[in-house]
């Protein structure tokens, strides 16, 4: 019995444009619901200021003992402590979320395809805790020792909660941006968009460019851009070596016999 052709394999899943649009407001509520179970079950362990412990760890340990972070706007002790807790439930809820980004945009996919979607998600998933852990438990540290050489004696540093949420919320997001480089560089390959070889000779201005890209979105210290630009070139490094074979083991069923067959004709023409 024959296989099914791609266009045998998709028929009948399509759907209409509103329909579209209903799937994915349902999606998105699915996804906000993980949030909002994330932000309950967080609220009674470990609460609001467990976790702005945490987070405050690393600015804590290189402030003058008994030097605490300040609320300078006057809503600021109630809007920092949900933010944080939304950004937590966030973190936390980001593997279901993605599910719902396959689970929507699976019913468009081909069979070899939907075979290694979900595995790809799932290690966008790690490769964006990675960087943010990343941040939490070297970068942060080390950048703050590195400024607190140059704070004159005269100067009592008292940071504001506000403020160093938004930077480490935006170092969060840069760092967990900056690791999906192995996805991008594999796709890239895997939909014939630039050839392994090209990336190979690319090496150079890649590092260039995460250098620039490093000096525009981290703060502007020596530490937090080494940190950030360093990864990404090794990143891009492991990005080459798994692109050709996710290219390899991804490829329809038919392309392979394909390219078997080929290598048949060619070996008999010999």
């Amino acid at each position: 019995m024959s296989e099914p052709s791609k266009e045998d394999e998709l028929a009948g899943t399509e759907q209409p444009f509103v329909q579209h649009l209903m799937e994915l407001r349902d999606r998105l509520l699915y996804s906000l619901y993980g949030v909002l179970i994330g932000v309950g079950l967080l609220m009674f362990w470990p609460g609001p200021d467990g976790l702005i412990d945490f987070i405050a760890l690393p600015i804590k340990e290189h402030m003058p003992p008994g030097a605490k972070l300040i609320a300078v706007g006057v809503f600021s002790p109630f809007f920092v402590p949900l933010k944080v807790l939304m950004m937590v439930a966030v973190l936390l809820a980001l593997p279901w979320i993605m599910y719902q980004i396959w689970a929507f945009v699976a019913p468009g996919l081909y069979s070899h395809e939907k075979k290694f979607a979900l595995p790809l998600i799932l290690f966008g998933s790690l490769l964006a805790y990675a960087g943010i852990a990343f941040v939490q438990f070297f970068v942060l540290g080390n950048m703050f020792k590195f400024i607190q050489h140059f704070t004159p004696a005269s100067v009592a540093a008292t940071p504001d909660i506000a403020s160093y949420v938004e930077a480490i919320l935006s170092l969060y997001i840069a760092f967990a941006a900056a690791f999906q480089v192995p996805i991008v560089v594999m796709l890239l390959v895997r939909f014939g968009l630039v050839e392994i070889e090209k990336l190979k000779a690319f090496r150079g201005y890649f590092v260039v460019l995460a250098f620039v890209i490093a000096a525009v979105i981290t703060p502007p210290d020596v530490i937090s851009q080494l940190a950030l630009a360093l990864p990404m070139c090794l990143l891009y490094e492991i990005g080459i070596l798994g692109a050709g074979w996710f290219s390899r083991v991804s490829r329809a069923p038919d392309a392979e016999e394909g390219s078997g067959s080929e290598v048949e004709k060619s070996s008999d023409g010999h």
